[in-house]
């Protein structure tokens, strides 16, 4: 048998909806927060900005700003950017959502549960050992590889463990594409 693979699969990492945001409420004290619509408010003093994100309680509906520019100067953001923020752009929404320097300024963190999927090809890999598959994160979404190939293929992790070599070690967090190689099971015993 050749070790080299006989089939390479593109897997993909897709956002279903943007994450919750574990941000504690200063109301009922609840850690869940959501960017509902999404939602930003721009306020002008003289030729100053201050731009904020809308997001609300998930338990109360209380609505909280995160900041994201502050006493900027009107000249210093990009036209077509603030059009976004007067427009509520969705995709602006998402990128400054998923942007780490804004969680780390309005100390938030993203909660990923339910908020993505993975996306597999339909073929069948029972014929075609070993199997190369490669893993494309189209949002920074923190998994364990060992979880979402288990998930994949649906194989236990300890099946995961002894037949996938891997780039990445398997049993830590990652938000970046990896490739990894699928080696055959035992066989059936007589």
């Amino acid at each position: 048998m050749s070790s080299q693979p006989h089939m390479v699969l593109p897997w993909v990492v897709r956002r279903t909806r943007l994450p919750l945001l574990s941000l504690r409420c200063v109301d009922c004290r609840s850690e869940s927060a959501t960017t509902g619509e999404g939602t930003f408010r721009v306020n002008a003093n003289g030729k100053l900005l201050d731009v904020w994100l809308l997001v609300r309680c998930v338990s109360c509906d209380r609505t909280s700003k995160l900041t994201v520019h502050e006493r900027a100067p009107v000249r210093a953001l990009d036209p077509v950017e603030l059009d976004g923020y007067h427009a509520n752009d969705p995709e602006l929404v998402a990128s400054r959502l998923l942007d780490p320097l804004l969680a780390r300024r309005n100390r938030f963190t993203l909660d990923w549960a339910g908020a993505w999927r993975l996306h597999t090809p339909s073929e069948s890999i029972e014929e075609a050992w070993p199997v190369q598959v490669q893993v494309v994160f189209e949002d920074p979404v923190p998994v364990r590889p060992e979880r979402l190939i288990a998930q994949g293929l649906g194989l236990s992790r300890n099946e995961v463990l002894r037949r996938v070599k891997c780039e990445i070690p398997l049993r830590r967090t990652t938000s970046a594409g990896f490739a990894f190689t699928v080696m055959p099971g035992r066989p059936p015993e007589m």
